[in-house]
């Protein structure tokens, strides 16, 4: 069902982006990497995403933070592909400090790469959806999209702000094709959560493994992480006609977190 789409997944050269990306490849969709890492690494990877799985695979190293490198990077992947029929917003960063000394610079890049980016691809992307009448757009929140934590005000301001764009989105298009939706991951252990360790650890006057077992997990009453591989999955599922009618609400794939 899914074969021949174009798919571009913003952050996906690592992590859960790389995760739902390997996952789409399978389904025979096309692909648009992006994200920061070694040019030969990622070229690498998108090599052997692309002989792997018998797919078309392109990498475009916009800055999600800057509005002109997201439009531009929307515009070269219509015109190389034909159009992006999945849009994954996934793209995310982290920093973990009070509030009242929370770096100003590190809430405008928080800010600008884990919310505003979503505006600026959805934006690009519609046009053709609506050209095609059908697309999905999936929007990688977080449970941080429906509870929030200390210590990372930042953080669970843009993904409220990603859950009511998704809402909003998803109003907007419901009659044309295509379904806007958000998943809610609990945490995964990626780059991004094994950064955020230390700096939480340190906040908190706490060891790094007691932030994994009495921070992290202590969220989540299954006590595991959430793999790359469940996310990639509900992915799959939101993109296909099972899931036609699932539009402007969140799927949580958190160990029960937000159940209490």
């Amino acid at each position: 069902m899914l074969k021949g789409k174009n798919a571009l997944v913003t952050g996906s050269t690592s992590g859960i982006g790389l995760g739902i990306a390997e996952g789409l490849a399978a389904q025979g969709v096309n692909l648009v990497l992006n994200g920061f890492g070694d040019a030969k690494e990622i070229e690498t990877l998108r090599a052997g995403l692309a002989t792997k799985f018998g797919v078309k695979v392109l990498y475009d190293g916009a800055d999600m933070s800057k509005a002109d490198q997201i439009e531009a990077m929307m515009h070269k992947a219509e015109k190389d592909l034909g159009g992006i029929d999945i849009l994954v917003n996934n793209a995310g960063i982290q920093h973990v400090a009070p509030v009242d000394e929370f770096p100003v610079n590190k809430w405008d890049a928080i800010i600008a790469i884990n919310m505003s980016s979503t505006f600026h691809t959805t934006r690009c992307a519609l046009a053709y959806m609506k050209k095609q009448g059908w697309g999905r757009i999936i929007n990688i929140a977080s449970a941080h999209a429906l509870v929030a934590s200390p210590f990372k005000s930042a953080y669970v301001a843009a993904k409220h702000g990603v859950m009511g764009f998704t809402k909003t989105v998803a109003l907007e298009v419901a009659e044309k094709g295509i379904t806007v939706n958000a998943i809610c991951p609990g945490y995964v252990l990626t780059p991004l959560v094994e950064k955020q360790i230390p700096d939480t650890a340190k906040a908190r006057g706490i060891t790094e493994e007691q932030v994994k077992r009495d921070v992290l997990l202590a969220a989540q009453p299954t006590k595991k992480f959430v793999t790359v591989e469940e996310l990639a999955g509900t992915t799959i599922f939101l993109c296909s006609d099972a899931a036609a009618s699932i539009t402007g609400t969140n799927i949580s794939v958190e160990g029960g977190w937000t159940a209490h």
